[in-house]
């Protein structure tokens, strides 16, 4: 699994800081059952940060997260991108894959707002359940990405980088 050698990252030293952090959430409509789970893992990481009401926001696909994103990003001080995209039998998904992975990269790089990357690149629909934060999951990739998202805001926030 991927998660094995992920850092623990903890929050609630922080949570007075993290709470007062700007957060928007943008998250791909495809695969609803795996995008519903991803969302509420990172609701429910928002909600441990400290961060009531974050903003959040749907897009079609993973293939606009990033449009939305360099969008957002100048308001917020952590934008996280949730979305699915399930291998098929043509090079589309290699497309979107990258276009996604680039683009988010590429906001976050421009803008210096962290951009947390919650899009899930899978084989397969279990794969996606097993990573969507869902009862029985083995991981929680929305959660994720929203704590390392807010952690590395945290971290520019006190240093002079």
């Amino acid at each position: 699994m991927s998660g094995h050698g992920a850092p623990v990252i903890d929050l609630s030293t922080d949570q007075a800081q993290a709470g007062k952090l700007k957060l928007a959430i943008i998250a791909a409509s495809w695969h609803t059952e795996i995008m519903d789970g991803l969302l509420g893992g990172a609701l429910r990481a928002a909600a441990e940060a400290g961060i009531e009401d974050p903003t959040v926001v749907r897009v079609p696909g993973s293939f606009e997260l990033p449009v939305a994103a360099a969008r957002l990003a100048p308001g917020f001080d952590a934008v996280v991108a949730l979305g699915v995209v399930i291998r098929g039998g043509t090079p589309h998904f290699d497309y979107v894959c990258e276009a996604a992975t680039m683009g988010l990269t590429e906001v976050s790089v421009r803008t210096g707002v962290p951009v947390g990357f919650g899009v899930l690149t899978c084989d397969n629909e279990q794969q996606g359940l097993d990573r969507a934060g869902l009862e029985g999951s083995k991981e929680d990739k929305g959660h994720e990405a929203v704590t390392a998202a807010l952690a590395t805001a945290l971290v520019l926030s006190r240093s002079a980088v």
